[in-house]
């Protein structure tokens, strides 16, 4: 199916998949649906890789029956993997209710990376195993909702790019049912994850592996390999997901299922389930029901991670000489904690030379919120800018020795020039309300609210300022 003229002027289609094609999927067919109504569509992530001119019509035709678009994948792949889960090595799983429908890149003025549109709820696979490949309505709302959130807040996340409601009722066990069914579509930097090693590791694959690490680093990091690729692939790879967590906990977030093939190597958070956002700095505070041990509770996200990162450093020893990989890994705490002073400065608007000063700030703020039980999210909205707070909320004597910190830093340029900052109040994201807005679509099918807390979200992601750049290392 053609482009229209208008979107093809802006739009840089690419197959850069095919260079692994023959072992990291097998073709797949979308499912058919009995209905196609279009209920979100993010233009402006559109907008950064030249689709923002399709009309309506032409949305659905490629992202809700999944016509191919030209230039990129003729098929879409399901993409094979392993991984372990809660810790279990399973290696009956891929993408099993989704796939990698097709590849571009972004436009220069946005970075000129490549980009992977994957599907969530698009039907059955050869990794589907007893599931029906579909995903609910309120499923697509809550990833529409954690990928708003996230990205406002500065977490590398992949952008849910498209929700489509397809007519269908499924039966869950944990909703009511049955529920209303949707096709979703995500936009982001890859999805070729830690389980992806793992499988070629465990199936004995060396050569295979050697060509997923060169693709990795060539197509996804836009390096060519060096003398030892899969220690370069792997230092990457642990700088990036030491980032990952230290933003998960300055934007209070748990992704709830920190598995190994839910770890993206380019450090870019996706697929979201059973999140929520902590209301206070609750180490203990766990997202999935079913996380009955808190294996991935808010506090244990950097150490679940770096669990994950040890398993891709199993699959890649057989690629090069360990002491690469050991370094590597080991310099994932210290990693993590600059990434978290550097994340938590960000979300106050504050900068300082010294690192002690960012240090004290970041790790005694995190302990004041504890003692105190404050909000994660009223903290950074009342200090933001290192403005004057006053009140009950913030007397006792450990918040003076964090006022003492914050007057040594400096704030940012226009820190808080936008009206967000003149509210009176943060925009949060607490399963309270995400429950209130499924029942109002659920309900009376009204999207307004959805739409918007969307605005609202966005908007206090333009009180941010611009993200933080890549982490250099």
């Amino acid at each position: 199916m053609t482009l229209p003229p208008q979107a093809a002027n802006n739009f840089r289609p690419i197959n850069a998949i095919a260079d692994i094609a023959d072992f990291i999927g097998v073709p797949v067919q979308s499912a058919s649906f009995p209905d196609h109504i279009l209920r979100f569509r993010n233009n402006r992530a559109a907008a950064t890789v030249g689709l923002d001119d399709l009309g309506d019509a032409e949305w659905v035709d490629y992202f809700g029956r999944f016509a191919p678009l030209d230039g990129s994948l003729p098929q879409p792949l399901a993409l094979r993997y392993h991984g372990h889960q809660f810790r279990n090595y399973n290696p009956e799983i891929g993408d099993g209710r989704g796939f990698l429908h097709a590849q571009l890149l972004e436009r220069e003025e946005a970075g000129g990376r490549l980009l992977d549109l994957g599907t969530k709820g698009s039907g059955q696979t050869p990794y589907s195993r007893f599931g029906d490949g579909r995903l609910t309505l309120k499923g697509g709302v809550r990833e529409i909702l954690a990928s708003e959130m996230l990205e406002a807040l500065g977490v590398p996340t992949s952008r849910t790019f498209s929700v489509i409601e397809t007519g269908e009722g499924l039966e869950r066990n944990d909703e009511p049912s049955p529920t209303r069914a949707s096709v979703l579509v995500r936009l982001s930097h890859g999805h070729i994850r830690i389980g992806s090693f793992q499988r070629l590791a465990t199936l004995e694959e060396p050569d295979n592996l050697q060509r997923l690490v060169e693709y990795s680093l060539i197509r996804l990091y836009g390096e060519e390999p060096g003398e030892d690729p899969a220690a370069q692939l792997y230092t990457h790879v642990v700088a990036r997901c030491a980032d990952l967590a230290a933003s998960y906990m300055v934007a209070g977030f748990v992704h709830g299922v920190l598995n190994s093939d839910n770890i993206a190597i380019t450090g870019e958070s996706f697929d979201y389930g059973p999140w929520r956002f902590a209301p206070t700095w609750d180490n203990g505070f766990t997202a999935a029901y079913f996380d009955h041990q808190g294996l991935y509770s808010f506090g244990r996200q950097p150490e679940a991670i770096q669990w994950d990162l040890a398993q891709l450093a199993v699959s890649l020893s057989g690629l090069t000489r360990e002491d690469g990989l050991v370094k590597a890994f080991h310099s994932f705490p210290d990693r993590f904690k600059a990434c978290f002073d550097r994340r938590f400065l960000w979300r106050l608007g504050l900068e300082t030379d010294d690192p002690f000063v960012a240090r004290g700030l970041s790790e005694g703020a995190a302990g004041a919120m504890i003692q105190s039980a404050v909000p994660i999210d009223r903290f950074f909205y009342d200090w933001r800018g290192g403005r004057t707070v006053s009140g009950e909320t913030y007397a006792s004597d450990i918040w003076g020795e964090i006022r003492d910190l914050v007057d040594r830093c400096t704030p940012v340029p226009d820190a808080l020039a936008h009206p967000y900052w003149k509210a009176g109040q943060p925009c949060s994201m607490l399963i309270e309300e995400v429950e209130a807005l499924w029942s109002a679509i659920d309900g009376p099918d009204d999207w307004a609210p959805l739409t918007a807390k969307v605005d609202a979200i966005r908007q206090m992601g333009d009180a941010h300022g611009k993200p933080l750049p890549a982490i250099q290392y």
